[in-house]
């Protein structure tokens, strides 16, 4: 799945940079945005990849209080 974020984030950047060339302004901001989106859930899916799911690992917590 990060192949393909980072390979559309990549699209993205190369058409945004040909609009800009074009001096469509406009369409160059919307496509570089959801490239900049788009690199950002290959970051996000890298960082899933490495951390460990802290829910699993935690342990419970118990209902009783320390009362003395």
């Amino acid at each position: 799945m990060k192949t393909f974020w980072i390979l559309l984030a990549a699209t993205c950047g190369v058409a945004a940079t040909v609009l800009a060339v074009l001096r469509d302004f406009d369409k160059a901001f919307i496509v570089a945005t959801i490239g900049a989106v788009c690199w950002f859930l290959n970051y996000r899916t890298q960082m899933k990849a490495i951390l460990p799911n802290t829910e699993e690992e935690q342990e419970p917590l118990s209902d009783e209080s320390d009362e003395t």
